[in-house]
């Protein structure tokens, strides 16, 4: 089956309790696990918490919450994809039968049901092509070449990030793209081998208009991210 692993810790600093704050008049974390469950390509959502409360929310909406993540894996410093892994492991252990999994990210309100399905289609399609592809990730184009930033420097100056780059005209510098910070497929054995980075050479982008992302670290964030959203919405009503 396809499952879709959903990271949610507890013990957000900047924004506090980030993951199940009321985000337009549902917890944040809802967003995603309906967005999965409707996609028509998952047939389980997990959430992966340490938190007794994420995990009563994550059950409410529709996900499984099979086991609490271990403590080494809820701090500051651990990245997504050994909890990823944690999980993929978890349920193998205890009899899940797994194919593909989407690792989706608690604070992506912005995405929907149908991208979700569409990244799926282009990990199914880049299977059966050379070169194969490991992942399928959300991604989005920077605005403003980052060839041409500027940086600061300890004594209050400045400096060019890229010397020769800054230079050149806009247009005659490749564009540069960034992770959405929403959305990652790969198969589950994929997940598991710690070779295969998710920003690799075998790896592919599902680029996505700017309206459609927007990180979530600050308070500021959190109010450009619902604005973001009620146009959405209002724009889907017609």
């Amino acid at each position: 089956m396809n499952i879709a692993i959903i990271p949610a810790r507890g013990g957000s600093k900047r924004i506090p309790g980030k993951n199940i704050k009321s985000f337009c008049g549902k917890p944040m974390l809802a967003y995603s696990i309906e967005s999965a469950l409707a996609s028509g390509v998952i047939d389980e959502v997990v959430v992966s918490t340490d938190d007794e409360a994420i995990a009563r929310v994550a059950r409410e909406y529709g996900a499984q919450v099979p086991f609490m993540r271990p403590v080494e894996l809820a701090d500051d410093h651990t990245g997504t994809s050994p909890v990823v892994r944690h999980a993929i492991a978890t349920l193998i252990e205890r009899g899940w039968e797994l194919d593909h999994c989407a690792c989706i990210y608690a604070t992506a309100p912005l995405l929907s049901a149908s991208l979700i399905a569409e990244a799926y289609g282009l990990l199914e399609a880049a299977s059966m092509q050379a070169p194969k592809r490991d992942y399928v990730f959300t991604a989005a184009r920077y605005s403003f070449p980052i060839q041409r930033a500027i940086l600061q420097t300890a004594s209050g100056g400045v400096e060019p990030f890229d010397s020769v780059g800054i230079t050149k005209r806009s247009q005659d510098l490749p564009p540069a793209y960034h992770d959405a910070g929403q959305l990652y497929w790969g198969h589950h054995t994929t997940w598991l081998d710690s070779r295969r980075h998710i920003f690799g050479a075998h790896s592919k982008m599902l680029v996505l208009p700017d309206h459609l992302v927007q990180d979530i670290d600050t308070p500021q964030d959190w109010v450009r991210a619902e604005l973001l959203y009620k146009l959405l919405q209002q724009e889907a009503a017609g």
